[in-house]
């Protein structure tokens, strides 16, 4: 099978005053799934079991082990239970860069590259982005209150991390959630790959904070515009900075905090 299918567990619980079993829960499904390239295994994430084509696409462009989607001969994905198998065929040139600087990692939900076994892999050399402008004032205008409504229309009610793609006018039109907020944006990534969406078109919103591997994530794939609702780390900044990717931080109450701007634009 290509995909699963959105699923959640409806489960009861109680509040801590309460004597019995009063209500009922949607809670995301988790899986753990083995990623292999040509037969030769490479990592094991936990992802949530839906959108898995956009996720191995989007992790294999923000991995560096492809360029482009036409590098993936074919994809795979199976499940049995709690555990599914992503079998990927690259195409040669694919493959070369694969063998290049191969290393194995451990995924988890909460950080991408905690499985990293070497700094060097941890803190690569990455193509400096051309700069953009920020988008327009307006495109950000109750756009917290947009994204909710967006998530909450996916029946998830904003259980998951979600990654939205945001054009610069303002409009959302799409969204990727997964458990893990790495794993989010690597479906979005993968879903506008897929689609041949220009990046340079508008910008994405992350519902989470905002750490490195989330900034050399978009550094990889040359987005111009990163966006989370949670404040940056000094790490993510300072990259944004070197790279030239726009960084804004989306707080509850006040105006879009641009901590990096690559070219003087409107937001700022």
């Amino acid at each position: 099978m290509a995909d699963r299918a959105k699923t959640a567990e409806v489960y009861r619980y109680q509040t801590v005053s309460a004597q019995k079993l009063e209500e009922e829960s949607a809670l995301p499904a988790e899986c753990a799934l083995a990623i292999s390239y040509n037969d030769i295994s490479y990592a094991v994430m936990m992802v949530s079991p839906d959108d898995v084509k956009d996720f191995v696409v989007g992790f294999s462009l923000t991995q560096g082990i492809i360029d482009s989607p036409g590098q993936l001969r074919s994809i795979s994905v199976t499940f049995e239970g709690e555990q599914g198998v992503a079998d990927v065929q690259l195409s040669p040139r694919a493959q070369w860069q694969l063998k290049s600087y191969q290393r194995r990692l451990a995924g988890s939900s909460g950080c991408g590259i905690c499985g990293t076994d070497a700094l060097k892999s941890a803190l690569p050399e990455l193509a400096k982005l051309p700069g953009a402008l920020l988008p327009e004032v307006y495109a950000f205008t109750n756009l917290r209150h947009r994204i909710r409504e967006y998530q909450q229309a996916l029946y998830s009610g904003g259980a998951q991390h979600a990654a939205f793609y945001v054009t610069n006018e303002g409009r959302i039109t799409l969204c990727r959630e997964d458990i893990g907020r790495h794993n989010a944006m690597d479906k979005l990534i993968g879903a506008l790959a897929l689609s041949d969406t220009a990046l340079t078109n508008g910008f994405m919103v992350l519902t989470s904070r905002c750490g490195l591997e989330l900034v050399q994530k978009a550094i990889r794939v040359g987005l111009p515009t990163l966006v989370t609702l949670s404040a940056p780390t000094t790490m993510a900044v300072e990259w944004a900075k070197r790279y030239q990717l726009n960084l804004i931080h989306l707080p509850h109450h006040s105006a879009p905090r641009v901590y990096h701007s690559s070219v003087d634009g409107n937001a700022g």
